[in-house]
C-alpha cells in the first residue's frame, strides 16, 4: 500500500514545493507555503473517478480532429438577467466553470437563487452546504413570493461523492455549489475549506463540467485582504472569476468581471439590494450622479466608460492644509499613483502649490474607475476645491492628462457626448484631437475642446 506523500503550496499563487520556503519563488511572498497531504494514487483518484463516471454517464466524448471541431460560437445561455449577461460577456457558456466571490452577506446567494428561479426553462440543481433547505424556501419565498419552479432542485449536502450521485440522478443542465469552501472529499483527510480541499474539489468539478458540458457555477468567500479564499490556483482553474462588490451600509452592488475566457473584464454590472431581493440598474448614471450638488466646491462630473458601457460618475476632492506637516494624498475608487501624478502636473504645469496641502479624492457611489478620461474630472475637483469655487453643474468632462500638461484623446468620444446631452449636460469638455471626425451639429449640447490643462481650468473657472 502506497503512503500518503506531503506537499507545500503557496496560498497566493499556489505555487508547489517538495519542502517548506520561507519566500515564494514565483509571487516573493513571505510565509506563505501551507502543508498539504497528498493521498496514495489508488485513494486519490475516488473523486476523479466519481466525476468521469457521472459525466460520461450523461454525455459520451470522444477524441476529435482539430478540422472536425465546429469553430461556430456556442449558444450561450441567457440568465435572464442583462448585467450578469454582460459582465459573463453575453451569458453562460455550455461546459464552462464560473467562480463567484464577495464578502459574507452581500448578496452571492441572493443574486444566484433569484436568477434560477427565472430560469424555469432549464433543470437547476442547487447544492447548498451553509444553509438548510428551509432557510433556503423562506429566501426564495422573499424574493418570489409566487415562485413556483419545479425545475429548480435543492440539495443540502458537503461530500463530493454524494454530490455527483444526486448529479447523476437528477441530470440537470446547470449545477450551483454554494460554496466550495463548505465542500470535501473523502481522499484528502483535511477539513473542508483547507487549502487542499479547495483544489481537489474545484478540480474535479471541473473536469466533470469540462467532460459532460454541463456550466457550474461556485460561490466563495473573500479572505478580510479581500481576495478569494483558498489557494490562488482555484482563480486558475475557473474559466471565468466575477466579485460580487459593495458596502452592506450602501445599496448598491458591483459585479465585476476579473478574469473570462469567453469575454471582456471590462464589463460590470449594477444592482440595487431591496427587501425582495436585488434590482437590476440600467441606467447607472443617474444612480452615480447626486442632483443636490449645486454651490459646492471639488465636485466634478466625467463623461466615462467601463467596457463598453458609458456613464456619468461625480468625482469628489478635498484639499485642506496639512494639520500634521506631511501632507496626506488619499483616493477612494481612484488609482492613488496616478493621482499623485496629477497633483504633480498641476504644480509644475498649471502653478498651483499643493505640496503642503491635503488632498483626499473619492468616486462617488462606491465606483472602481479605471478609465484614464477620469484625469481632467480629477484636476478640476481638486482645483475647485483648492480655491473653493464651485463648478457649474451643466458642465461635464473626458480627457486624459499627460505629463506635460496636454489633454490627451480618448477612445468611444461619440459614445461619452451622447450620455452626457441625455443626461441633460449643456457644456463637455473633449480633447481638441477627438474634435476630428465629429459632426457637431447633431449634438444640442456645446462641446468645448481643449489641448492643454490650462485652457480646460479657463473653460470652467473663466
Amino acid at each position: 500500500m502506497a503512503k500518503d506523500k506531503t506537499a507545500y503550496v503557496c496560498e497566493n499563487c499556489g505555487q508547489e514545493s517538495p519542502k517548506w520556503i520561507g519566500k515564494c519563488p514565483a509571487c516573493g511572498q513571505w510565509n506563505t507555503f501551507k502543508e498539504i497531504k497528498i493521498s496514495a494514487d489508488s485513494a486519490r483518484q475516488t473523486a476523479s473517478t466519481a466525476a468521469a463516471k457521472t459525466a460520461h454517464a450523461l454525455l459520451h466524448n470522444k477524441a476529435m480532429r482539430l478540422r472536425d471541431i465546429s469553430s461556430k460560437d456556442e449558444v450561450r445561455i441567457d440568465m435572464l438577467d442583462g448585467e450578469l449577461n454582460r459582465v459573463l460577456g453575453g451569458g453562460l457558456v455550455p461546459g464552462s466553470i464560473v467562480l463567484l466571490g464577495g464578502e459574507p452577506g452581500i448578496g452571492k446567494s441572493t443574486l444566484l437563487l433569484q436568477t434560477m428561479l427565472n430560469l424555469s426553462e432549464k433543470r437547476i440543481l442547487y447544492v447548498s452546504g451553509e444553509e438548510s433547505a428551509h432557510q433556503l424556501k423562506m429566501r426564495a419565498e422573499r424574493i418570489l413570493p409566487d415562485a413556483s419552479n419545479d425545475n429548480f432542485l435543492i440539495l443540502c449536502e458537503n461530500s463530493l461523492e454524494k454530490i455527483f450521485d444526486h448529479i447523476k440522478e437528477e441530470k440537470p443542465e446547470l449545477v450551483i455549489i454554494d460554496s466550495i469552501q463548505t465542500i470535501s472529499t473523502e481522499d484528502i483527510e483535511s477539513s473542508a475549506g483547507s487549502l487542499a480541499q479547495v483544489r481537489e474539489c474545484a478540480a474535479s468539478l471541473l473536469r466533470f463540467s469540462k467532460t459532460s458540458g454541463i456550466p457550474v457555477i461556485l460561490i466563495g468567500h473573500i479572505t478580510k485582504e479581500g481576495t478569494l479564499a483558498g489557494p490562488k490556483i482555484l482563480e486558475h482553474i475557473v474559466d471565468t472569476v466575477i466579485q460580487f462588490e459593495g458596502d452592506q451600509h450602501h445599496m448598491y452592488r458591483i459585479l465585476r468581471s476579473i478574469k473570462n475566457r469567453f469575454g471582456s473584464t471590462s464589463e460590470l454590472g449594477i444592482y440595487e439590494m431591496q427587501t425582495n431581493g436585488l434590482r437590476q440598474v440600467s441606467n447607472p448614471s443617474e444612480l452615480l450622479l447626486t442632483q443636490d450638488h449645486e454651490g459646492l466646491s471639488g465636485i466634478a462630473i466625467s463623461s466615462a466608460i467601463e467596457g463598453v458601457r458609458p456613464f456619468l460618475v461625480e468625482t469628489q476632492a478635498l484639499v485642506s492644509t496639512a494639520a500634521y506637516g506631511t501632507p496626506q494624498r488619499s483616493a477612494t475608487g481612484f488609482d492613488q499613483r496616478r493621482l499623485n501624478m496629477l497633483l504633480a502636473v498641476l504644480e509644475k504645469r498649471v502653478g498651483f502649490k499643493l505640496m503642503q496641502k491635503d488632498v483626499f479624492v473619492n468616486i462617488a457611489g462606491g465606483l472602481r474607475v479605471t478609465d484614464l478620461a477620469m484625469d481632467l474630472s480629477v484636476i478640476a475637483a481638486v482645483l475647485s476645491s483648492n480655491v473653493d469655487t464651485p463648478i457649474d453643474n451643466t458642465w461635464c468632462m473626458a480627457g486624459e492628462v499627460g505629463l506635460s500638461g496636454e489633454v490627451r484623446p480618448i477612445n468611444r468620444i461619440e459614445q461619452r457626448i451622447a450620455e452626457a446631452e441625455k443626461l441633460g449636460f449643456q457644456h463637455i469638455i473633449i480633447p481638441r484631437y477627438n474634435l476630428q471626425g465629429i459632426d457637431r451639429k447633431k449634438y444640442s449640447i456645446e462641446i468645448h475642446p481643449v489641448r492643454k490643462v490650462e485652457e480646460a481650468l479657463r473653460e470652467l473657472f473663466g
